[in-house]
């Protein structure tokens, strides 16, 4: 404090005032609020892509699952050999061979291994982080919703097939197959949520749609199968082999006859045809070979009582030595399984 004084007045006393910034306790206050809110937002986010890891690690295992299945299929439709079914019977087959498991002329397993393949495959890269050609998580993730969508409208259309043209057959094949696609679908719409899907359902809408009438344009221009058992009526009829016997197919044969092997099969069955003229003319004679359809066939016809005992999943069936063989064997095959030693 500073005190003037001038002569015959009284001192002046004058308040120096040093200004000072004081500080509110207010920023710190919200600088303890910010806290929880950002602990808060990175627990989320953690939890979210704890949550999309899981959804991945799910879809991979369920594609192996269903990758593993149509390369077993792709294998037999392109191998020409029977399914084992273990469901079912012969009738698993008979769906698989059908003219239904072709697309426009490409075997429907070959596509679904296709597919099972591309879901695996892409929900291993976002499980990793490691996207190709620089796309984002989220478009990778909308891209699997397309691909399952497709899968499970396919499915869909499959199982109404199976129920309409094939009355009272059972294919564990084509349920497996469904409840798989079906899986993954779900799997998907969980992953990229409802409101990334009210976005695009107009698109999922579309890519449904499209599966669909494309798969009744190829199937169009396939015969139909009459759903009627009293429509199909195919009598009984020998075919004619036109191959010449090899010096080791007589043999073979004479060696099967000896130990007792039989042969299952039936008349219309064209795989019991190629097997028999693997062996030709005069080898396929002296085969013991099983006609389970002896009166022709029906639908809703069952096999003789010796072929409905050996519990057959397909023809053709070899009988060897106890020992059961679904589909066509060849020659050398047989000897190996028979024991069978051709001294020229």
């Amino acid at each position: 404090m500073l005190t003037l004084k001038k002569p015959n007045e009284q001192p002046i006393r004058r308040l120096l005032v040093v200004p000072l910034k004081c500080s509110s306790s207010g920023p710190s206050q919200d600088t303890e609020q910010s806290e929880p809110e950002t602990t808060s937002s990175q627990s989320s986010s953690v939890s979210l892509a704890s949550t999309s890891n899981s959804a991945d690690s799910w879809r991979a295992g369920i594609g192996a699952v269903g990758l593993a299945e149509t390369a077993y299929l792709t294998y037999l439709k392109l191998s020409g050999s029977d399914a084992f079914c273990p469901l079912g019977g012969g009738s698993c087959g008979d769906v698989l061979n059908s003219d239904y498991a072709l697309i426009f002329g490409v075997p429907l397993p070959l596509i679904g291994l296709l597919a099972y393949g591309f879901v695996t495959t892409l929900s291993l890269q976002l499980s990793a982080k490691r996207l190709p050609f620089g796309i984002s998580e989220t478009y990778g993730r909308l891209v699997l919703l397309g691909t399952t969508t497709s899968m499970a409208a396919a499915s869909s259309y499959f199982l109404y097939i199976l129920s309409t043209k094939f009355p009272g057959t059972s294919c564990s094949y084509c349920l497996m197959s469904a409840l798989l696609s079906f899986s993954l679908f779900f799997i998907s719409i969980k992953d990229v949520g409802m409101e990334e899907i009210q976005k695009v359902v107009g698109l999922q809408v579309c890519i449904a749609s499209l599966v669909i009438a494309s798969l009744s344009a190829s199937y169009g221009t396939s015969p139909s199968i009459p759903s009627n058992p009293g429509t199909i009526d195919l009598p009984y009829f020998t075919t004619e082999i036109t191959t010449e016997s090899s010096p080791f197919a007589l043999a073979l044969a004479k060696h099967l006859h000896s130990i007792g092997a039989k042969v299952y099969g039936a008349f219309w069955c064209s795989h019991c045809l190629e097997q028999k003229q693997m062996f030709g003319r005069e080898a396929s004679k002296l085969l013991d070979f099983v006609e389970c359809f002896p009166d022709g066939f029906k639908t809703g016809t069952k096999m003789i009582k010796e072929c409905a005992d050996a519990n057959l999943e397909g023809f053709p069936t070899w009988v060897i030595n106890g020992e059961v063989l679904s589909g066509e064997k060849e020659l050398e095959e047989l000897a190996e399984l028979s024991g069978f030693k051709f001294n020229e």
